[in-house]
């Protein structure tokens, strides 16, 4: 009985930590920390942003697999979303840009003149999607 457990234990957290890495690894190929270095012009600190980067998600886990309570969570809460939310629309972007989707897209359905709306559109359908999935929590 327990040593299924323990094999079970370790055979998730070895899956978790290949998916972990590959998941890093596809942040880092798709260059999203080294172009916050580099549009903030702190390229000198892109080791500390990696580590920061590594640091958050592996903390996160350890909070979230443990339950660990953390004094303040309400206000936490509020900038950890703000901040969550930017990476992660930073990291979209990052991915729509290298697989080059939004020129393909606009140019293909002739929406070239409505550009700056249609890019507002998404943002606005994100950040609507969003607030709606934390408020009714769906």
């Amino acid at each position: 009985m327990w040593a299924g457990q323990i094999f079970l234990g370790i055979l998730g957290m070895s899956a978790g930590v290949v998916v972990a890495g590959g998941l890093f690894s596809f942040i880092v190929e798709l260059g999203v920390i080294s172009d916050f270095a580099d549009r903030t012009h702190t390229a000198n600190h892109i080791l500390l942003y990696e580590d920061a980067v590594s640091a958050g998600a592996i903390l996160g886990n350890v909070f979230q697999i443990f339950r660990i309570g953390i004094p303040g969570q309400s206000v936490l809460l509020a900038f950890f979303g703000l901040f969550a939310g930017i990476f992660v629309g930073c990291w979209s972007m990052a991915l729509a840009e290298i697989l080059n989707v939004f020129p393909i897209f606009m140019r293909r359905a002739r929406i070239v003149r409505y550009a700056a709306v249609f890019i507002l559109m998404l943002a606005l359908g994100k950040g609507i999607g969003a607030g709606l999935f934390f408020w009714k929590g769906w």
